[in-house]
């Protein structure tokens, strides 16, 4: 006899799903573990639920089908819902899968759970008997249609074990439909432009997008400007790469000097939440249509995104833009995230300059805090997904998660630098990290305090209350993990605890001391 729970796995396994992530439980999520198995599909133990979608949505940013995770009733479903919110917010597949209470009347462990990750889901509903495999192709397909996004299903142990109705016909693979030629409206802007400025966002983060943004950019001379979650679509050192965009004061010289903006794959998610307050026209192109928002309204095109950028190339013609200033004012950015302490030891942005340099072939994943700031600027992005980082939810305890999804999905190695704040809340997975194997470099800017929420007090008159984090022996807590641990207090420090563990196959913990004064002029100058 199949069972529903054995129509899940098979389902998982076609759709191009690798492993599963979560924390079990005995009911039907203990089933499901066993009958994934049993079709060669791992089940990762993580440490938190939370953790374990952070591990499932890094597999699917680069491309591993959509990311899948398990959660148990109750508390279970609880802890889960912020790596929901993170996959939710920056557009991320993903299938959340918990356990359910049959019969419903019963109360012990029981929370509305569906009703729970309605708001923050693109569909949140209970498996039925009598058509789950149905639901289930239907809720992958939801996933990965534009815009991404998590789906959560309540499958409780009686319809797990139930017996299958028959398998679903496959959902036909998701169309985008020719690009035809834009409107006169577009072309006219298009065509008008003496200083464009590409705005690259999350929706560019392919190959082949980032391929046709290299194309615009170097035969039209246009600058681009890319989001956190855009970096790599045009790498750090392009000639015509101009900076990073935030919506906040650092890329305001280029943006001043644009008379179009073409946003390419920009979601209005990933910028701060202040009005966007320049003029000029804005040509939105996306993989998918978007709900007006933070955005000015104006022509906007949606459908095969790498065609609408090669169709806007078309269209315009060699700008006034010159290369040399535009590198000068990407540099010029750089250097603004290069704030010097004032007391000695290591400066944050020069940890990341140290590291970079030492492990130039690795991915990153940085987690949120004070060192995100010279971390995303300082550190190079050659493709898209060489940077990972939680920017429409920007939460802590992001960073080490997502470099364990990301080393399991392609072994490539992966540097973390997080907080000492951030990775406290994810302390435990520093077991997965060990039990993996995986080549992960944790590098901890160990400031002694929850520095962003301090600055942000200063500048408020406040108390530095509720944000100091005395007395961590990071190497003696990586150390009872099983990852091997090193302090470094100055830059000859870091160097040489760098080369003592670049051939170390494992996972390696590096807590650099570091010297926060810098942060409050950095934040200033990136955010105005």
């Amino acid at each position: 006899m199949t069972r529903i729970v054995d129509q899940i796995a098979t389902r998982f396994r076609r759709a191009g799903i690798r492993r599963l992530f979560g924390v079990p439980g005995g009911g039907s999520i203990a089933e499901l573990i066993e009958a994934a198995g049993a079709v060669g599909l791992p089940f990762v133990l993580a440490h938190t639920e939370t953790a374990a979608a952070f591990m499932a949505a890094a597999e699917a940013e680069l491309g591993v089908g959509p990311g899948v995770c398990l959660a148990t009733l109750g508390p279970g479903a609880a802890s889960i819902v912020n790596g929901v919110a993170q996959a939710w917010l920056d557009r991320v597949p993903l299938v959340v899968i918990t356990d359910c209470i049959d019969p419903p009347a019963a109360l012990h462990q029981r929370l509305p759970q569906t009703a729970m990750f309605a708001p923050i889901t693109k569909a949140s509903l209970r498996l039925d008997p009598a058509r789950a495999d149905e639901q289930l192709r239907d809720a992958i397909a939801l996933a990965l249609d534009g815009p991404p996004g998590p789906v959560h299903l309540d499958l409780s142990a009686e319809v797990a074990t139930a017996p299958a109705a028959p398998a679903a016909p496959d959902a036909p693979p998701i169309a985008t439909g020719p690009v035809t030629p834009f409107p006169d409206s577009t072309t006219a802007l298009l065509a008008g432009a003496r200083r464009p400025v590409v705005l690259a966002g999350l929706g560019a983060a392919q190959p082949t997008v980032a391929d046709a943004v290299a194309r615009l950019a170097e035969r039209a001379r246009v600058p681009v400007l890319v989001t956190y979650k855009g970096k790599g679509v045009l790498a750090d050192r392009h000639p015509w790469h101009a900076g990073t965009l935030t919506n906040g004061a650092l890329e305001r010289p280029v943006l001043d000097g644009a008379d179009l903006f073409l946003a390419v794959g920009l979601d209005a998610v990933e910028l701060l939440p202040r009005p966007w307050s320049y003029p000029q026209p804005m040509i939105q192109l996306m993989p998918w249509p978007m709900a007006p928002g933070q955005l000015p309204d104006g022509p906007a095109h949606s459908g095969d995104l790498a065609a609408l950028v090669d169709e806007a190339n078309r269209c315009l013609t060699p700008s006034a833009w010159e290369a040399p200033r535009v590198g000068a004012r990407a540099e010029a950015g750089r250097a603004a995230m290069r704030v010097p302490g004032s007391a000695g030891g290591l400066w944050p942005h020069r940890v990341v300059e140290l590291v970079a340099a030492a492990r130039p072939g690795d991915r990153v994943t940085i987690d949120a805090g004070a060192h995100m700031f010279p971390a995303v600027a300082l550190w190079p992005a050659n493709r898209p997904r060489d940077l990972l980082i939680s920017n429409g939810l920007s939460t802590m305890g992001y960073a080490l998660p997502t470099a364990i999804g990301a080393a399991l999905a392609d072994r490539r190695p992966v540097t973390v630098l997080t907080g000492d704040g951030g990775l406290l809340m994810c302390l435990a997975e520093l077991v997965t990290a060990a039990r993996e194997r995986l080549p992960i470099r944790i590098i901890v800017f160990d400031d002694r305090a929850l520095s962003l929420i301090k600055i942000k007090q200063q500048q408020r008159g406040f108390r530095t209350e509720g944000v100091g984090l005395d007395g961590i022996d990071w190497p003696a807590l990586a150390s009872g993990c099983g990852v091997t641990a090193l302090a470094a207090t100055d830059e000859a420090g870091l160097i040489r605890a760098l080369d003592d563990t670049a051939r170390l196959e494992g996972p390696v913990l590096i807590a650099a001391a570091v010297d926060p004064t810098g942060y409050g002029p950095t934040m200033t100058a990136l955010r105005g």
